[in-house]
C-alpha cells in the first residue's frame, strides 16, 4: 500500500532525526557530549521552543553549530526542525521548574564590562575554576575531579558567547556545575547571579579571546 521506506524528508520521528543530526556533538542522551547538553530543563525553559526551533535551522554562524534546514543549507524540512525543537521540550523538559524564580534573560540586555566581569568570576566561580580561570584540582564539595582551563584560546575560540551565557544561566547538570543561582560555600548566604553579572562575566572571558588560537609559533616577519 506505501513504499517500506520513508524518503528522507519525511522522517518526523524525534528520536531518529536526533541520533542523525544532533547526538554525534550533544551526546546520545541529550548529555555528556562535546557541546552544550540539551538534556537540562533549566536551559529548555530559558531558551524557549521557539529559539531552539530558530538556532536548529539557522545554526550560529561562524561557531559550530551549522544550520540544518534547507532554507538556510542544510538538509532539514521546516517540518523536521519543528518536530526536533518540539522534542526536546518534551523529552528533557520540565514545565514549571522556572515557577517563582527570577532567571537571567536568554539574551544580554546590556553588554559586560570586563573588569566587573573579572570581580564576579572571582565570587561565584574561581572555586571550581581558578582564580584565573585557568583550572583547578576541582571541588572537593561536588566530588568533582580536575577543571580544565576555560581561557584558554582554542577553547573561547570554538564557543560563542551565547553559549558561555547559556552554561552560565542553565549550568551543566551532567557535569555538576550549578546554575545561576549558583553554588557557593554554606557559610556564603545564598546570592544567584544577576543577568548583568552574567554578562560581565561573558565579557570578560571574551577578553581573553586571541587573534590566532591554538597557533604556539611566532608570525614571521
Amino acid at each position: 500500500p506505501g513504499p517500506e521506506v520513508l524518503r528522507p524528508d519525511e522522517v518526523l520521528a524525534f528520536p531518529t532525526l536526533y541520533k542523525e543530526n544532533c547526538a554525534a556533538c550533544h551526546g546520545e542522551n541529550g548529555r555528556n557530549g562535546a557541546v552544550l547538553p540539551l538534556a537540562n530543563p533549566v536551559y529548555i525553559a530559558v531558551a524557549g521552543e521557539d529559539r531552539l526551533r530558530q538556532i536548529v535551522a539557522n545554526g550560529v554562524p561562524g561557531k559550530l553549530m551549522p544550520p540544518f534546514a534547507k532554507t538556510a543549507g542544510g538538509m532539514l524540512t521546516g517540518q523536521q526542525v519543528a518536530a526536533l525543537a518540539q522534542g526536546i521540550v518534551r523529552t528533557w523538559g520540565s514545565p514549571g521548574i522556572l515557577a517563582g524564580q527570577n532567571a537571567p534573560p536568554y539574551l544580554a540586555a546590556q553588554p559586560g564590562d570586563p573588569v566587573r566581569g573579572q570581580q564576579a568570576f572571582t565570587t561565584f566561580c574561581a572555586r571550581c575554576h581558578g582564580a584565573t580561570g585557568e583550572g583547578s584540582p576541582g571541588d572537593p564539595k561536588t566530588n568533582s575531579g580536575k577543571l580544565g582551563s576555560i581561557v584558554d584560546a582554542s577553547y573561547l575560540a570554538l564557543i560563542s558567547d551565547q553559549d558561555l551565557r547559556s552554561i552560565a544561566i542553565a549550568g551543566l547538570p551532567d557535569r555538576g556545575q550549578p546554575d545561576w543561582r549558583s553554588d557557593l560555600p554554606s557559610s556564603t548566604p545564598a546570592q544567584p547571579l544577576t543577568g548583568q553579572q552574567i554578562s560581565d562575566i561573558v565579557a570578560w572571558l571574551a577578553s581573553k579571546r586571541t587573534v590566532n588560537p591554538g597557533q604556539p609559533y611566532p608570525a614571521h616577519p
